[in-house]
């Protein structure tokens, strides 16, 4: 199949094509555009929180959830989801941010994109299969407290400029810090966390995003006003358009329309351009891969609780154009985010239209109320983000496969999620998935066994001379266990004249298991033993008979039953 007819077959806009395919009415926009608009009210604070997280001031992310949330939901394969900035992206992109700026950034997320459009057009949607679950919950959970680490410095009110790169380098200076707490942005935070916390149980239709903000933005006026001085992102941030304009907090416009390298009237040398772009390869392919793993599990998380299909690679495809598309007006990583997704499907969602009505609904709220989101206190963002930490780490899920799992997953679970806070998310992921691997391999070969059933009911009736020797092989003969099954064997045949090796128990041979069989054949003729191989598995028999094994008079020989090799002449 072409390249042409394979980008063809992955339906672009799969989902949108299938929501209208099945009748779009009224009644259906009217849901879409009721949980467009919860969506979208929680996505405002939501994502300009996250921009700050990542390093970049709070417009990005609202770009992100505007541009990205809009082109992910029409072009992708998955009908429910939500996309825009993502609390797993913090720790990947807060370092390239504060190494490369935004420049970096937006140039790491447009190869990003590159490459989720490259893994859709070579069909790698089913990706997700191949990462184990202790895997994906530990480096999740190490991204929970990185991110909970880098909010404590504006949920108490620390002051402190920035961060050191290392996770203990943090810790102390947090603790250093400490004496320096500030009560008032504590209190901001405190009650913005609790009002995130009570609100659900309210039962009310309004998410508890907009309140819990609302409540800390009045308390930290209260406090201003009587010179407490609560920062907020008018005070942290201010913008500096092309045109000259200037001012605090968010810009009041739409998001400009320029490449990456070329934005405020700075152009970046191509010399320094092309060092920069190698420099983020490894980045680019870790927002990738994290890109691919976020918004492929919330697919299948939505698709349980909807009884819906997602299209993989549709998703990946529309993952990919999205990112490649969002840095060219200032956005940030795009990926699905679960509790988004889960909440537009909870308000009613219908089809991606919900999705694209909750990005006009971030965009109405930037250039309408840009004024009035500059009051958001920082605390305020903080405590939203500690919560989103909190959901995200799935501790209770944690502790019960630290306390149930057998060793091997623990082991890997604590392996990324050590990795993932002391080190580096792509090496966790790495390690973990091989470590898993490698585990895995080890439990399947101690699967493969030989036992001596000579003198079993079944062969006895045959009653085979003295000098003869009924060997059952059960499991994968691969690489990890063939050298030890056939060493044991060896020592259980003795000095036998005759070895019957019965393999109705073999389902796989791969070229390791081959190497060793022919090392055994090879070793018992020399030793004048003559080996009989009964009942061979389809795969086994076309791994021998590609490889040229034949029946050698004299040594060895091949038959279809363990009665045929029972039976067979001496």
């Amino acid at each position: 199949m072409s390249h042409r007819s394979h980008l063809f077959s992955l339906r672009p806009a799969h989902a949108l094509r299938e929501s209208l395919s099945e009748g779009y009415d009224a009644r259906r926009l009217g849901r879409d555009l009721t949980a467009g608009l919860t969506v979208g009210l929680i996505a405002i604070p939501l994502s300009m929180a996250l921009a700050i997280a990542s390093g970049v001031a709070p417009q990005y992310g609202l770009y992100t959830a505007i541009i990205g949330g809009f082109l992910i939901a029409l072009l992708g394969g998955s009908r429910y989801s939500i996309s825009g900035p993502t609390a797993a992206f913090v720790v990947i992109l807060y370092p390239v941010a504060q190494n490369h700026g935004l420049t970096g950034l937006l140039l790491a997320t447009m190869m990003a994109g590159v490459l989720l459009v490259a893994m859709a057009v070579l069909r790698l949607g089913r990706l997700i299969e191949y990462i184990p679950p202790p895997v994906t919950l530990g480096f999740t959970a190490g991204i929970a407290v990185v991110i909970a680490t880098l909010q404590i410095k504006d949920f108490l009110g620390l002051p402190l400029e920035a961060l050191p790169a290392s996770f203990p380098a943090k810790l102390a200076a947090l603790v250093t810090a400490l004496p320096a707490l500030h009560p008032a942005s504590l209190t901001v935070a405190v009650a913005t966390l609790a009002t995130l916390l009570i609100w659900p149980r309210l039962k009310t239709p309004l998410p508890p995003h907009l309140p819990a903000v609302l409540v800390g933005a009045l308390l930290a006026l209260w406090f201003n006003h009587h010179g407490a001085q609560v920062p907020t992102i008018a005070s942290r941030f201010h913008y500096v358009l092309d045109n000259g304009l200037s001012g605090q907090g968010i810009p009041p416009v739409l998001p400009e329309l320029a490449w990456p390298w070329a934005r405020h009237g700075e152009t970046l040398a191509w010399g320094a351009l092309w060092e920069m772009a190698v420099s983020l390869v490894p980045t680019a392919f870790a927002i990738a891969m994290l890109g691919a793993i976020e918004s492929l599990l919330c697919a299948v998380v939505l698709d349980g609780m909807t009884g819906r299909r997602h299209s993989a690679n549709s998703e990946l495809l529309g993952q990919g154009i999205g990112n490649m598309v969002v840095p060219l007006f200032g956005g940030i990583t795009a990926t699905a985010a679960l509790a988004r997704s889960a909440a537009n499907y909870k308000a009613g969602a219908q089809s991606p239209v919900a999705a694209m009505v909750h990005a006009l609904v971030v965009l109405l709220a930037m250039v309408v109320l840009a004024r009035w989101l500059g009051y958001l206190p920082m605390p305020a963002m903080a405590a939203l983000l500690m919560l989103v930490a909190w959901n995200m780490s799935e501790a209770p899920k944690a502790l019960k496969l630290v306390r149930r799992a057998p060793l091997s997953d623990v082991l890997v679970f604590l392996t990324c999620f050590g990795l993932t806070v002391l080190v580096d998310m792509v090496v966790a992921i790495t390690v973990g998935v091989v470590l898993a691997a490698l585990l895995f391999v080890r439990e399947i070969a101690a699967m493969t066994r030989v036992a001596d059933i000579t003198r079993s009911s079944r062969v006895s009736d045959y009653q085979p001379p003295a000098d003869w020797g009924v060997f059952k092989i059960s499991g994968a003969l691969f690489f990890a266990a063939a050298d030890r099954v056939f060493a044991e064997l060896a020592e259980l045949a003795g000095e036998r004249r005759v070895l019957v090796l019965y393999m109705d128990g073999v389902p796989v041979m791969d070229a390791g298991g081959l190497a060793a069989l022919e090392g055994f054949l090879a070793r018992c003729e020399q030793a004048g033993t003559r080996v009989r191989i009964a009942d061979l598995q389809f795969q086994p028999l076309k791994t021998l008979a590609r490889a040229g094994v034949l029946p050698r008079e004299g040594a060895w020989s091949f038959h279809s039953t363990l009665d045929d090799a029972l039976r067979a002449p001496a």
